[in-house]
């Protein structure tokens, strides 16, 4: 690293600043959920019409964070990153004051637009401020508000949400987002811009249709039953078209957004997969996690909020020890370790029953934070360790939308087997439940009320093998879970060593010349030695 990142004055101020809209930013991504049904009543609108208050926040951030790095170069990061800041606060103001489903749609829009370059930006300073030997702890740092924002989101938007209003949720942003803003404008060091630059409108139109129509098919996929949907299976094909196209473009025009450069490097292709597949376990085990406690074991919402707050400190653990250890053990290894720890921790979730008791949930929940922080530091470093100084703001931007595309996944994925096997569960537990039954034809008292041939104890019955079916359904949502951590594990063997920059030698002091007699000294000699 060179001695220009080692002396920048107010790394301290600048890394305060940058975390806060980073932190904003993985927050709005999950805060706003609790609040869905209270907006609904506030704004005069249905269940699913609330629900774009979601969609549209996520299609707007993963169609926008691709180009960021191109337009870091461009415009300067120290401007973007201010523009972006001030756009999100505006927004979000704007969402907190919002009087109709379509206003509140259109400000979340803007919020995703703005939000999307918060994330990459915030890491590519991190990486550009601290020297090498200090990337781990400064992606630890980083890690935090990536890691800890969507965890503690639905928490503190349910606290927010319950003892004032869903429009704090919003508002709740604008004191950070100031202060960032002017820490940003005074300490952060300015990058030039380069206006010859010409964007790739070609490039990017392809990129957006891509994955905004892969974003929307997965939000919108179970709702409208998958496939036998037309709304979702013009989605589908536009998705696979736009991809196609942007590869193919990315590789054969002159001047692409993204270089082609990008995905020649090992360790950032291997680093960028393994945020996606470590992503879908980060974000969908959160969703499954708080219908879990709060419908099948009877948790408050307060409960379950506080319940799953273990896991972000379990993270944070994680991170700060991963951080430390990669000074002395090889990252790989380091890596390894949480990912074997994080399938396990989600394989013993597989036995839970709702009568788990709260002490092993818990600790279940702190090790399985605890595995993602040992994972998610070391593998952030490690994509970045092989790649040229100059692609960072752009792999910084792929790596968020990886990341982006690995949550949406994880939770539609989990959410169509919770449905499927939730159903077939329950159809399988219902075929052997029959009139014959001996325990239906006994006369005692809970045998007449669990009889079938009466209203009453057909729909207790039905509840109760509802509830079975939930946590067979449940459990092997995080079975299957547990096998994400699979193709990572096969990644870690592609992936070159982080190596750290060798010490430059000092060199050697020349041994001091034997002092002649002053008789064999010649005249200018004999002078120095005088003076």
């Amino acid at each position: 690293m060179s001695g220009a990142t080692q002396k920048v004055p107010h790394r301290g101020l600048i890394t305060l600043c940058v975390m806060m809209g980073n932190l904003m930013q993985s927050l709005d991504s999950t805060i706003a959920n609790v609040s869905l049904p209270y907006m609904q009543g506030s704004l005069s609108t249905s269940a699913d019409e609330i629900t774009w208050v979601l969609t549209s926040y996520v299609i707007a951030a993963a169609i926008m964070t691709a180009p960021v790095g191109w337009l870091a170069v461009r415009f300067g990061r120290k401007n973007l990153h201010i523009v972006c800041m001030a756009g999100f606060v505006t927004a979000s103001m704007l969402c907190g004051i919002a009087e109709s489903l379509q206003q509140m749609v259109v400000f979340r829009f803007m919020q995703g637009i703005c939000g999307a370059a918060l994330v990459p930006l915030s890491q590519a300073t991190m990486l550009d401020i601290y020297p090498f030997e200090r990337r781990a702890q400064a992606m630890a740092i980083f890690g935090m508000g990536v890691m800890v924002g969507p965890i503690t989101g639905p928490t503190l938007g349910g606290y927010l949400t319950e003892m004032y209003n869903w429009r704090y949720v919003f508002y709740v942003n604008l004191p950070f987002g100031l202060l960032a803003i002017t820490g940003l404008l005074i300490f952060l060091p300015k990058a030039a811009a380069r206006p010859e630059l010409r964007f790739d409108w070609v490039g990017f139109l392809v990129l957006a249709m891509g994955v905004g129509s892969l974003q929307l098919m997965l939000d919108r996929g179970q709702v409208e039953d998958w496939f036998t949907s037309r709304e979702i299976i013009v989605e589908a094909v536009l998705a696979g078209l736009g991809l196609y196209l942007f590869v193919v473009h990315m590789f054969t025009a002159k001047q692409p957004f993204l270089p082609p450069g990008l995905f020649k490097d090992r360790n950032f292709v291997a680093g960028a997969t393994m945020v996606f597949f470590t992503a879908t376990v980060m974000l969908a085990s959160s969703a499954l996690m708080a219908p879990y406690l709060e419908t099948l074991a009877g948790y408050p919402v307060e409960t379950a909020g506080l319940a799953m707050a273990p896991r972000g400190l379990g993270t944070m653990i994680g991170m700060q020890l991963a951080s430390r250890l990669s000074a002395h053990i090889d990252q790989r290894k380091i890596m390894a370790a949480g990912l074997l720890t994080l399938g396990l921790a989600l394989h013993s979730m597989s036995f839970w029953t709702p009568d788990v008791s709260t002490a092993q949930m818990m600790l279940t929940l702190v090790v399985q934070g605890f595995a993602i922080g040992c994972v998610f530091n070391p593998m952030t470093v490690m994509a970045f360790t092989t790649l040229p100084a100059h692609l960072r703001g752009y792999a910084t931007s792929m790596q968020a939308l990886a990341r982006n595309l690995g949550q949406a996944m994880g939770v539609s994925v989990t959410t169509v087997a919770l449905a499927r096997t939730w159903q077939k569960s329950h159809a399988d537990i219902a075929a052997n439940i029959t009139p014959f039954d001996r325990v239906l034809q006994s006369n005692d008292a809970p045998s007449r009320i669990l009889d079938p041939a009466t209203p009453h104890g057909a729909a207790v019955l039905d509840q109760m093998i509802n509830h079975q079916a939930q946590i067979i359904a449940y459990n092997a949502d995080f079975r299957m879970m547990s096998l994400v951590v699979v193709p990572p594990l096969l990644l870690l063997l592609v992936m070159r060593r982080h190596q750290r920059p060798l010490p430059q030698p000092a060199a050697a002091p020349r041994p001091a010349a034997a002092p002649r007699p002053a008789a064999a000294a010649g005249p200018a000699e004999a002078a120095a030695a005088g003076d």
